[in-house]
């Protein structure tokens, strides 16, 4: 990692479907081994699955289900004389969507079902109603903020 100079962020383009840009950070953060147009397949379907299901726009649940999953707080690790302290910081709004993301396809992947599509409906339904495993990460992460209250003066 360069500590000289700050790069910066590189434009997402909007997907050609939705004209979303979250979709295309979606639809990049499920992509393996450079797979892109199987990973639009997965979404897509997916979005098709949740109108065919709830009737509602696919769009306006999926931003809902990111907003929900979003976290506020996040503990780091900072070492101050020898001893490793859980320190409470704000995440930033790109960090925070980033997470998001990554938590919604991370259990996604870990449910029962029989395709990727499927599985990441239901999870996606699951958050834009606060339930499922990635709400439970979210929560989870906010209360070990909350335990660690006391060492928010550690901040850097």
């Amino acid at each position: 990692m360069s500590r000289r100079t700050v790069i910066k962020k590189r434009p997402i383009p909007p997907d050609p479907v939705y004209n979303s840009r979250l979709v295309t950070m979606m639809v990049r953060r499920i992509m393996r081994s450079g797979k892109k147009s199987l990973s639009y397949h997965i979404v897509y379907d997916a979005f098709k699955a949740i109108q065919d299901r709830t009737g509602a726009d696919p769009l306006e649940l999926f931003e809902r289900a990111v907003k929900n999953v979003t976290p506020l707080v996040e503990v780091k690790a900072r070492r101050v004389g020898g001893a490793t302290y859980q320190v409470p910081m704000e995440v930033r709004s790109d960090r925070g969507t980033a997470l998001a993301l990554r938590w919604l396809i991370q259990y996604s992947r870990q449910r029962t079902g029989r395709t990727m599509a499927g599985k990441l409906a239901n999870e996606l339904m699951d958050a834009a109603n606060e339930t499922g495993s990635a709400i439970r990460k979210r929560e989870e992460t906010h209360r070990m903020a909350e335990a660690n209250k006391a060492f928010a003066h550690y901040r850097y």
